[in-house]
């Protein structure tokens, strides 16, 4: 037994040894913002011959707190129809605060941009789903979203930004 625990030692020594192993941490959540707009009722809510169109804008952003915390905010907006047809529009700021720790650098922009607006994805799509329901129309359920695809995405308009700044073709 008592070889059994001094090897459980050394191997927690040695997971410290190497800066230790790597946590992401929840340490709250919160709507930042939240508005919904209903300009038209009741004209919006009768019934229409055709679906409107209905715009989806996700963004991410984050701020940091301290070395190891941040907030991550996930933005979403829904728009069903355009000027005098606007149905509605909802606006939501979903927040989380993250604590990132014996995270490398290099992994830090992935995990802070891909990973914590993964795991608060569920709760603002909800809070959306419910505000729109709750305007008087049929509630919208947002697909998953690839954040890895968004963060790529990101990083090549910095690239292709910086490239433009320093005079050369991307």
């Amino acid at each position: 037994m008592a070889k059994k625990e001094k090897n459980a030692g050394e191997a927690d020594g040695k997971a410290q040894g190497n800066g230790g192993v790597p946590q992401l941490s929840i340490l709250t959540q919160y709507v930042k913002d939240l508005s919904f707009e209903n300009p038209n009722s009741p004209n919006s809510l009768m019934p229409r011959e055709k679906q409107p169109e209905i715009k989806i804008n996700i963004n991410v952003a984050a701020l940091p707190l301290s070395e190891t915390d941040f907030e991550v905010t996930l933005n979403l907006e829904a728009k069903a129809g355009e000027g005098k047809e606007m149905m509605f529009n909802a606006v939501l700021a979903y927040a989380g605060v993250f604590r990132l720790v014996n995270i490398p650098d290099e992994s830090k922009g992935p995990a802070i941009l891909i990973e914590c607006p993964r795991l608060i994805f569920p709760f603002a799509r909800q809070i959306l789903a419910d505000a729109i329901r709750n305007g008087g129309f049929p509630q919208l359920l947002l697909d998953p979203v690839d954040f890895a695809r968004l963060y790529q995405q990101r990083m090549q308009q910095q690239a292709q930004a910086q490239a433009a700044a320093a005079g050369k073709p991307s």
